[in-house]
C-alpha cells in the first residue's frame, strides 16, 4: 500500500505486534506544528522565525503579535513551550524561538516607535492580513468584528492588571466592549512590573506594551484595592461584567519554628518592593528557600540591591556579602531554568541542594541568626507525587540574617464573600470555575490567569485572559465567537532549504558580562540577537509545516526515497507490518478492491526524523512526491 494521493501519509512507530501508523486528518497535519501546537495562544512561530529567515522582520512581527497582545513582554520572558516541543530539538537543540521573537518586536514592536495615541491600532489594521496558519484568537479576526459602539456599548471591569487582565482587556476593547482594569498597585502590568525584575523586563517594554492597550480604550485605574476602596458588590452593580484576574502574588510561608517576626519575608513581596522603589532592610548573610524561577530572581535581585542601595554604605549599615539559595531538589530536580542556575552561578548564588529548612533560629532580641536544614532523601514519590522525605539526623545550619522564602505563591480573595456572592470557593481558596468559559458561579463573573488555573506561564495566562474576553462578549451580547476550520496544502515546486541548515549549531544569545550586569537592576542580562545571528538562527528551523506528499499513482516503489533520506524516516513495508486499525483495514481493502490480485506495499514515514530537507522529492524518477505547505485558517462565523 502507498500513500495516496488523498494525503494519507502514515507515521510509524515501531512495536511488538508491528508499526503503529496512523492516517492524517486535519488535526494530525496541525500538531505537526509543534511550535504552534504547544503554544496556550498558538502563535505561529514557525512562521515568523522563517519570515526573518526570509529578512522580512514586519512581517515576522505581525506574526508574532497576531494572537498575543503581549509579544514584546514574551520575547524577553517567556516560557515558550514552542521552544520545549521544537522538533529541531530532536536533531540537536531546539530554535531560540523566544529570542528571535524579541529580535522581531525590537524591528516593529511598539517599544521602538515611542509615539503616543492610536497610531499603533491604525499602523495595524493596516497591516494586518490573512497568514498561512490562522487561529481564532487572531487581532485580524478581532479588527474585523463590528463591535457594539457607543453609550449601548456594555461595560466589564477586570480586576488585576497583569497578563490575563491586560490581554482580556486588550480583546474586549476591540470587540466593542469598554473595559475598565483595576489595578492595586500604583503601576499597571501587575506582577509583570512588581515581580519580574528589571533586569530581565526593562520597563520601557512593559510601559509601551500597556500603552498601545490603553490606545485601543482600554482605562486602568491604578492604586484601586478591591475590598477597600471599592467593593465586590458596587462593581457587580456598576458593570455588566466582572472578570477577576488577580495573579497568584502572596509570598507562601513555611510552618517551621522561627518562620514568624523579623528578618524573615516573601520573596514575592521583597521583589515587590524593590520593583516599586521601597526601602528594603537587609543583612550581610541572605538564605533564599526556594528552587523555582522565582527563587532565582530574589537571589539575584538580593545581589543587585548590594549594588543600587548607596544609602546603605551612607547609614554605614552593612552591605550584602552572601546569598545562599537552599531548596529541597537535587540539581536535576530543581524546576529553575538551566539558564537560571548558570547565571546565577555566574553572579555569585551559593547554591545547596536537597536541603530542607527545619528551623529559623534567632537570638534572645529575636534576630535571626540562620536556618536550620536536614537532608532531602527525596522529593517525589514513586508516583511522581510531591513527598518529601528527610533524615532528621544530618542537620546543616547556614548563618544568615535575612531569610527570603520563595517556596509557592498564593492568590488573595479576600474581597469575595462566597456565600454572600454566590461565587463557590474551595477550602484551599480555589474557586470553581468552567474549564471552557471560565465563568464562576456567579452570575456576570469569570475568573482568569494564575487564580483560575494556579500559577503557571506568562503565556498561559494571556491565553487566558484570552478566552474570558470572548466568554464575556458572548455573555453580554449573545454572540458566539466559535470558529470553523478550513485548510489546504500549497505545491511548494522548486523548494529548497538554506545550504547547510541541517549542520548549523544552535546560535549562542548573547548577554552582559557578570560583573558588569550586577551594577544595576536596569542592567539587561540578555542583550538579544544583532541581524546576523538572528538570521542564522531562524535558518535552522525545519519549517514543520512542510511535508512530503506521495501520489500513489506515480509511485514505482523503486525504493529511492528511502535509500536517500539522510535520516532513514521512510520505509517501505507490508500491510501485514502494520498495527490495523477499522480505518486502516478498511483502506487496504477498498485499494484490493480497485486493483485485484496487485501487491500492495505502504510507505511509512517518522515524522520525528524528517529534516523537511526535500532529498526524497528530488530523487523520485517519477514525480510521485512533492513538497507541499499545510495551510489553515480558523474563521470565525
Amino acid at each position: 500500500m502507498h500513500q495516496d494521493s488523498d494525503r494519507e501519509q502514515t507515521q510509524h512507530v515501531k512495536k511488538a505486534s508491528g508499526f503503529a501508523v496512523r492516517i492524517p486528518d486535519h488535526a494530525y497535519w496541525r500538531r505537526l506544528i509543534n511550535c504552534q501546537d504547544a503554544c496556550p495562544v498558538h502563535t505561529d512561530a514557525r512562521g515568523y522565525v522563517r519570515a526573518i529567515a526570509a529578512g522580512n522582520y514586519e512581517l515576522a512581527y505581525l506574526i508574532a503579535r497576531g494572537p498575543n497582545p503581549l509579544a514584546s513582554l514574551c520575547g524577553r520572558i517567556c516560557g515558550a513551550p514552542c521552544e520545549v516541543n521544537c522538533r529541531r530539538g530532536s536533531v540537536d537543540r531546539p530554535i531560540a524561538i523566544r529570542a528571535l521573537k524579541r529580535f522581531a518586536t525590537e524591528q516593529f514592536g511598539p517599544e521602538t516607535w515611542k509615539l503616543e495615541g492610536d497610531y499603533f491600532k491604525k499602523w495595524l489594521a493596516q497591516r494586518v492580513v490573512p497568514q498561512l496558519c490562522e487561529v481564532r484568537d487572531e487581532l485580524r479576526w478581532l479588527l474585523e468584528r463590528s463591535p457594539v459602539s457607543g453609550d449601548a456599548a456594555p461595560t466589564a471591569t477586570i480586576i488585576g492588571s497583569g497578563p490575563a487582565g491586560l490581554a482580556c482587556a486588550h480583546d474586549l476593547a476591540l470587540l466593542g466592549i469598554k473595559p475598565v482594569i483595576l489595578e492595586m498597585e500604583p503601576v499597571p502590568a501587575g506582577m509583570l512590573y512588581a515581580g519580574v525584575p528589571e533586569y530581565r523586563l526593562p520597563r520601557d517594554v512593559i510601559r509601551a506594551e500597556v500603552g498601545v492597550i490603553e490606545s485601543l480604550g482600554v482605562e486602568i485605574r491604578c492604586g484601586v484595592e478591591v475590598g477597600k476602596d471599592v467593593s465586590f458588590d458596587e462593581l457587580r452593580a456598576e458593570y455588566d461584567a466582572v472578570v477577576i484576574a488577580v495573579g497568584a502574588k502572596r509570598s507562601r510561608s513555611l510552618p517551621i519554628p522561627g518562620v514568624q517576626g523579623p528578618g524573615v519575608m516573601g520573596g514575592v513581596d521583597f521583589l515587590r518592593d524593590v520593583a516599586l522603589r521601597n526601602p528594603v532592610e537587609l543583612g550581610r548573610r541572605i538564605v533564599v528557600i526556594g528552587g523555582g524561577n522565582v527563587a532565582y530572581d530574589v537571589a539575584r535581585t538580593v545581589l543587585r540591591q548590594a549594588y543600587f542601595d548607596m544609602a546603605r554604605t551612607a547609614l554605614r549599615q552593612p552591605r550584602v556579602e552572601q546569598a545562599h539559595l537552599c531548596c529541597l531538589e537535587s540539581l536535576m530536580e530543581m524546576p529553575a531554568d538551566d539558564v537560571e542556575i548558570v547565571e546565577g552561578a555566574e553572579e555569585g548564588i551559593l547554591l545547596h541542594n536537597s536541603m530542607g529548612p527545619k528551623e529559623i533560629l534567632r537570638d534572645e532580641q529575636g534576630r535571626v541568626t540562620g536556618v536550620v536544614f536536614q537532608k532531602v532523601l527525596r522529593v517525589y514519590d514513586e508516583k511522581k507525587r510531591f513527598s518529601p522525605q528527610f533524615d532528621p539526623t544530618i542537620l546543616t545550619t547556614i548563618d544568615c540574617d535575612t531569610v527570603l522564602l520563595a517556596v509557592g505563591q498564593s492568590t488573595d480573595l479576600s474581597f469575595v464573600d462566597p456565600k454572600l456572592h454566590g461565587i463557590e470557593v474551595s477550602e484551599r481558596g480555589i474557586p470553581t470555575v468552567d474549564p471552557d468559559s471560565l465563568a464562576s458561579t456567579a452570575e456576570g463573573v469569570f475568573f482568569a490567569g494564575d487564580v483560575a488555573h494556579g500559577p503557571g506561564l506568562m503565556i498561559s495566562a494571556i491565553a487566558s485572559g484570552k478566552r474570558a474576553a470572548r466568554s464575556v462578549y458572548a455573555y453580554l451580547t449573545g454572540r458566539s465567537l466559535e470558529t470553523s476550520a478550513f485548510d489546504c496544502h500549497i505545491n511548494l515546486v522548486g523548494y529548497e532549504r538554506e545550504k547547510g541548515y541541517e549542520r548549523i549549531a544552535r546560535v549562542y544569545i548573547p548577554i552582559t558580562d557578570a560583573k558588569e550586569r550586577l551594577r544595576g537592576h536596569d542592567v539587561s542580562v540578555e542583550l538579544g540577537y544583532s541581524q546576523p545571528l538572528a538570521l542564522r538562527e531562524a535558518s535552522r528551523c525545519l519549517d514543520c509545516g512542510v511535508n512530503t506528499i506521495f501520489d500513489s499513482e506515480k509511485c514505482v516503489l523503486c525504493g529511492g526515497c528511502a535509500d536517500v533520506c539522510p535520516t532513514l524516516c521512510l520505509r517501505l513495508v507490508s500491510p501485514e507490518s502494520l498495527e490495523q486499525d477499522d480505518e486502516l483495514r478498511s483502506l487496504i481493502k477498498h485499494i484490493s478492491t480497485q486493483e485485484p490480485g496487485a501487491q500492495i506495499s505502504a510507505i511509512i514515514k517518522d515524522e520525528e526524523k524528517c529534516i523537511r530537507c526535500a532529498c526524497c522529492a528530488q530523487r523520485c524518477p517519477t514525480g510521485a512526491i512533492t513538497m507541499e505547505r499545510f495551510c489553515f485558517r480558523e474563521a470565525i462565523s
